[in-house]
């Protein structure tokens, strides 16, 4: 079957919060206590859905400060749906929708085992970043 994407797409909680669950191996929040929508809504500049005929198989998350820093967040991709492209496909809409938008600059953070996909599959710098764990 083939994937579709979609820049700011419709997405529900409860399938958000199902991917995010599997693809993250947290629980599943309850009805009405992690409003996906509302979160996309107030603080993204979009988000790029990946559907498989009805099923949200990818997903990420683009953040912004309103003028020319992005930032993804929450790059998903259903359990029985990866190693098809299908991560690289949702960042690579993101980019091209960053950019769109006027972005000069989109980052990500990303675990030492994510290197691979962040740097070689999707094209990312390698940068020094600071954190704090509050």
């Amino acid at each position: 079957m083939t994937i579709t994407y979609s820049w700011r797409g419709t997405v529900s909680n409860d399938e958000l919060n199902g991917l995010h669950a599997e693809a993250f191996g947290t629980r599943v929040h309850a009805d009405g206590e992690r409003n996906w929508v509302e979160v996309l809504d107030r603080h993204s500049l979009g988000w790029v859905a990946a559907r498989e005929g009805d099923a949200l198989v990818g997903f990420v998350n683009v953040l912004w400060d309103g003028h020319v820093h992005a930032w993804i967040q929450d790059t998903m991709v259903a359990s029985g749906a990866r190693h098809r492209g299908i991560g690289t496909g949702v960042v690579r809409v993101a980019v091209a929708e960053a950019r769109s938008a006027g972005c000069a600059w989109l980052h990500v953070d990303f675990a030492e085992d994510l290197r691979p996909f962040y740097v070689e599959s999707c094209g990312f710098s390698p940068t020094n970043a600071g954190l704090i764990a509050l």
